[in-house]
């Protein structure tokens, strides 16, 4: 370790200018627990550290009180687990005086170094530092986290912009009770480019069409494809990019690896069955998809059940010419109900599935269910309406549940059918609500 170049790099983050940085929704509160951040790489996990800077700041603590480290930064890619301690006798060789004081200590990406979890460990029980993380991997930090760090720490998940954080970042004012016909028009307009493009921050403060393409297609090559290829090691890139496509198209519908397996195999195509499923593990652990079971009182059939997956940003369709807006519009949905399992963790996802018959969503806190939830382009067809309300009245029988929700683009309207009600509302409204 030079000591020379890491003063050097912490006298310029006390330099560092931090401004014009939008608010999300998820607020990191001080704590006595190391705090977690994970999700997929330009989610934005860093400027929600910049936002807790710039919130200290704003509260009368100096930055001299804050030491920021980026472990994916090339200063500090030589760094030891056993060399972080004197990161922190570094800095305050720079401010004696803030010695006795409590420190903030912001890190991105520490998996970056081995036995990190022991460092962080030594600095949460032997220093007076508040500790914030981020990470783009689940699996490896929930999997240090749960050994080393157990009973120190609370992870968040961060998503990509929920439809409220879009109209924010676009500087967009409404009043959803005062809300002119022009008003909902223009909201309806940014629903449409939001279920166009997605959500990641930069796609929407780029104003460019073609542009926003560029940034996606520069996401999926390099911050999913060949990140995972090297960060996992994978041997077959081959298989790994079939596989993404595979899910791709099969955005919000069942996907069986065993049948995609077989698929491939028929086909000619050499590969191993326990490799797709760990590819479709790693998928998952990169927060590119999200996989949903099939609800079931008994765990052990949930887990058995084929899941249904979900990107975690539907601007990816966009690369695949994929126009179905009716599986948008139910991926957005579920990355709305996965913003709420973030703020109660005990609720749950799941789809419902009889002969026949299925229900997009259901939540659960518990045995308890919250919400029954169908999805549904449009419903102005007849048979299509009737489909829609016949699997949902079904499903709120078997869990006897007395009410439901359809969220479509436009239709708004409440029905009793059965003794149970059906709200049926605008997806924009739902979003927002």
């Amino acid at each position: 370790m030079n000591r020379e170049t890491i003063k050097t790099y912490l006298l310029d983050f006390q330099q560092k200018k931090i401004e014009n940085i939008k608010k999300r929704e998820v607020v990191l509160s001080e704590s006595s627990k190391i705090q977690t951040i994970i999700g997929a790489r330009r989610i934005g996990k860093t400027y929600l550290l910049y936002n807790k800077i710039l919130e200290l700041e704003a509260s009368n603590i100096p930055r001299k009180r804050m030491l920021y480290l980026n472990f994916e930064n090339p200063v500090l890619d030589d760094i030891s687990y056993k060399e972080v301690k004197e990161i922190l006798n570094i800095h305050w060789s720079l401010y004696p005086e803030m010695i006795n004081e409590k420190l903030y200590l912001f890190i991105d990406e520490p998996q970056v170094i081995e036995k990190w979890e022991s460092a962080i460990r030594g600095l949460y029980d032997d220093f007076n530092v508040e500790i914030f993380l981020t990470g783009s991997s689940s699996r490896l930090l929930s999997k240090e986290i749960a050994t080393s760090l157990r009973g120190r720490s609370i992870t968040t998940l961060l998503l990509s912009l929920s439809f409220a954080e879009y109209l924010e970042f676009n500087d967009f004012e409404y009043d959803l009770n005062r809300l002119s016909t022009k008003k909902k028009a223009e909201i309806i307009n940014c629903l449409n480019k939001f279920l166009q493009f997605g959500s990641y921050p930069e796609i929407v403060l780029e104003n460019d069409n073609e542009h926003k393409i560029k940034i996606l297609k520069d996401y999926f090559d390099l911050t999913i494809y060949k990140d995972l290829v090297d960060r996992y090691n994978l041997n077959n890139t081959n298989l790994m990019k079939v596989l993404i496509d595979l899910i791709v198209n099969s955005c919000s519908k069942e996907f069986s690896v065993n049948k995609h397996y077989l698929d491939l195999k028929s086909r000619g195509l050499k590969v191993s069955k326990n490799t797709m499923y760990e590819y479709f593990s790693t998928l998952e652990d990169s927060f590119f998809m999200f996989p949903v079971r099939s609800f079931s009182y008994s765990r052990k059939t949930e887990n058995l059940s084929i899941p249904k997956v979900y990107l975690g940003d539907i601007g990816f369709l966009n690369l695949y010419s994929l126009e179905n807006y009716g599986q948008r519009l139910e991926n957005i949905v579920f990355l709305q109900l996965l913003r709420q399992t973030v703020k109660n963790p005990l609720l749950k996802i799941n789809y419902w599935q009889s002969v026949n018959k299925e229900v997009d969503f259901v939540v659960s806190e518990g045995r308890k269910i919250k919400s029954l939830i169908q999805v549904c382009y449009s419903i102005d067809n007849v048979s299509t309406k009737k489909r829609e309300l016949s699997s949902l009245v079904s499903c709120l029988k078997e869990l006897e549940v007395i009410e439901g929700v359809i969220i479509t683009l436009n239709a708004e309207e409440e029905i009793i059918i059965d003794n149970k009600k059906i709200k049926i509302i605008p997806v924009w409204k739902w979003l927002l609500k």
